[in-house]
């Protein structure tokens, strides 16, 4: 019985991973969650998140808890098993901290890492196809029982996986709200300018090629947005006469 909790906990746990399509969504406290959920399924002291934010000029964290998370992930600065993982795209294998060859290998982390009680390591990368985004560090207590086995390592990844998936697809959410805000405001302003046309070319029995020429020259004359300047026209709120006296067309 006590299986089954835990497979229905981790269904539930790869579901909300995954579920990303916010408009309000925020990276560091999505991935502080799923540090929060590598804790209680690997039985772990901490677990942190690192995940590369297009466009911005550093990473992404998230640890549970937090200040020995975002500890242990900072004195990775000179080397550690996340900062590896991302750097390489590869899983860092499960390291006891106690042996010797991880102090060569990262002396301020594992200094650290065992003053709180660490006693392994280990790190997944974030994968989405191709795509590296991130890497996740697992940090397990001198307590525990054994060595961790190839389940957790399993475990770890699938949310992982999970965790790209999420980030992924709220990536490509993103875009695509983007474009389609660009694209409904580009429809808005083509409709301004046609309505300011079709009423300057009804105002002055023109035709709405002369109209639109008259906006253009006028917009570059005062270095406006022609949508700005059609906005005006249709509000009724620019002077006729100035417009008009851009318009080389017949009066």
């Amino acid at each position: 019985m006590r299986d089954r909790i835990s497979e229905l906990r981790l269904a539930h746990v790869l579901v909300e991973t995954t579920n990303t399509l916010d408009d309000d969504f925020d990276p560091e406290r999505y991935l502080g969650r799923v540090a929060g959920h590598c804790v209680e399924l690997l039985d772990a002291s901490a677990a942190a998140v690192i995940f590369d934010v297009p466009g911005t000029p550093a990473l992404a964290t998230g640890g549970h808890p937090r200040d020995l998370a975002l500890g242990l992930l900072g004195a990775q600065q000179s080397g550690g098993p996340c900062v590896e993982s991302l750097g390489t795209g590869r899983l860092v294998a499960p390291v006891r901290l106690a042996a010797a060859e991880p102090a060569r290998r990262w002396p301020e982390f594992t200094a650290l890492a065992r003053r709180h009680g660490i006693g392994v390591t280990y790190a997944v990368p974030l994968r989405q196809r191709e795509a590296l985004l991130g890497a996740l560090n697992v940090f397990v207590p001198e307590t525990s029982p054994g060595p961790h086995a190839d389940g957790e390592l399993s475990l770890a990844q699938a949310i992982a996986d999970a965790t790209a998936v999420g980030l992924h697809n709220h990536r490509a959410y993103t875009e695509c709200r983007t474009r389609a805000t660009q694209l409904q405001t580009a429809l808005t302003s083509r409709v301004r300018i046609e309505q300011a046309k079709g009423a300057l070319a009804e105002r002055w029995h023109t035709g709405v090629e002369e109209a639109f020429d008259a906006l253009r020259r006028y917009a570059r004359r005062e270095r406006l947005a022609i949508d700005v300047v059609a906005t005006e026209v249709i509000k009724g709120s620019l002077d006729d006469a100035a417009l008009r006296g851009s318009w080389s067309g017949p009066s």
